[in-house]
């Protein structure tokens, strides 16, 4: 099956399920950063949109411990950057709908959270199509250790994502079921 074809097939899924309020457990995240020996830091996040899971409960509970919270910001070519933002912060709408923080402060993030439409159990993952999370995890692996853990429903997993060589395989998958350990032993 094609990206463009999973992709239209787990929309119509995640718009179905939306009412069901499915949501992440933050302890799955927590037992996550325990196992990589990780303590304080900035996560970075992002704004659900289009049926995405809410990842702004997470970030608030990761807030309320003392973190320090970034959002991303899109630029141009495909590119974003993740800048300060907190809970209280206001948001701007960017060209695509999506609310990005009004900092102009960036902020790298230890671990990031990221969004997704669809993921198989190679830990292949399918997003909207423009390669943004690809591009910067692509980039700031160069100077830097990252955590990154996909947010998604258990029903986005599909039997096979189709991938090239610039898609990057995440570290972890967290679902509103659990962590999907199987990979990783």
């Amino acid at each position: 099956m094609k990206k463009s074809e999973i992709r239209k097939k787990i929309f119509k899924i995640r718009k179905k399920n939306i009412s069901k309020n499915l949501n992440i457990n933050f302890k799955y995240i927590l037992e996550i950063l325990r196992k990589e020996k990780f303590v304080g830091g900035t996560i970075g996040g992002y704004y659900p949109y289009n049926y995405e899971v809410n990842s702004i409960k997470i970030l608030e509970k990761f807030e309320k411990k003392n973190y320090q919270i970034s959002l991303p910001k899109i630029k141009k070519n495909f590119q974003m950057d993740f800048f300060r933002w907190s809970i209280n912060d206001p948001l701007l709408i960017n060209k695509f709908g999506i609310p990005e923080p009004s900092s102009n402060k960036t902020l790298y993030p230890n671990v990031l959270l990221v969004p997704w439409v669809a993921f198989d159990m190679d830990l292949n993952r399918d997003e909207y199509g423009g390669g943004f999370y690809d591009r910067y995890i692509d980039k700031i692996k160069k100077n830097k250790k990252i955590i990154t853990i996909g947010l998604a429903f258990y029903f986005q997993k599909v039997k096979k994502v189709p991938i090239n060589k610039y898609d990057f395989k995440l570290d972890y998958i967290v679902t509103n079921k659990g962590i999907i350990w199987e990979f990783y032993f």
